[in-house]
């Protein structure tokens, strides 16, 4: 196993210290957003249009979103994070899902095993430089032509930007850099999708979804 990335203890920490409350805070959170449903509910046709197979949430904190892509019929979800915490109430939430404990920059998948990966705001806290081997983590668990969905903040027209999330320090992105940064991984766009923020949000909403090459890039 790979030594853990410099951020990922200091993450853990902040989420484990908030998990109990930003599970209840966000419990029903997709019931408001139906754009934001509508980009997961393409996620969960592309993969069932495929022939379905194993999905995975990664940075799945309570399970929320890996629940909501098993009432759309995907049969196979699981869900992994880095905050042990966060672990335990979506294992305590969703009993009949599988979570665990681990970094999605470091997968104990065989490759291309996965018909479908979901990072919904999972990359936030990544520092820009270490966001490429995630996306070449994610191509190497994806069968060719496997789906990812990304939902990320966006940078409004400015470059990539540090900001005071809640937590611990995020980063919000122009939509067409992270495009091309995963398109460097040998994914390619299907669709996208931009949604101006709602009462109470600060920034833009970012959504990418992509496919895998059918081969890996070299």
């Amino acid at each position: 196993m790979t030594e853990p990335l410099s951020y990922h203890r200091a993450t853990a920490d902040a989420y484990d210290a908030i998990a109990v409350l930003y599970a209840e805070l966000f419990r029903d959170a997709l019931d408001g957003l139906p754009l934001d449903r509508a980009m997961i509910a393409a996620f969960a046709e592309t993969v069932r249009a495929a022939g379905s197979g194993r999905v995975a949430e990664l940075g799945c904190g309570p399970g929320t979103v890996a629940a909501h892509l098993r009432d759309l019929g995907l049969t196979d979800v699981f869900g992994v994070d880095l905050s042990p915490v966060m672990i335990d109430l979506a294992r305590e939430a969703h009993p009949d899902l599988r979570f665990e404990v681990g970094s999605m920059e470091a997968l104990d998948l065989a490759d291309g095993q996965l018909a479908g990966v979901v990072s919904w705001y999972s990359l936030i806290h990544t520092p820009p430089r270490d966001v490429p081997p995630y996306f070449a983590e994610f191509r190497r668990v994806l069968a060719p032509g496997g789906v990812l969905l990304l939902g990320f903040f966006e940078s409004e027209g400015a470059p990539v930007t540090a900001f005071d999330h809640k937590v611990t320090t995020a980063y919000r992105w122009p939509i067409d850099d992270l495009a091309a940064l995963a398109g460097e991984s040998g994914f390619t766009e299907v669709g996208r999708m931009l949604r101006e923020p709602l009462e109470g949000e600060r920034f833009r909403r970012g959504h990418l979804l992509m496919r895998a090459a059918r081969q890996p890039a070299q």
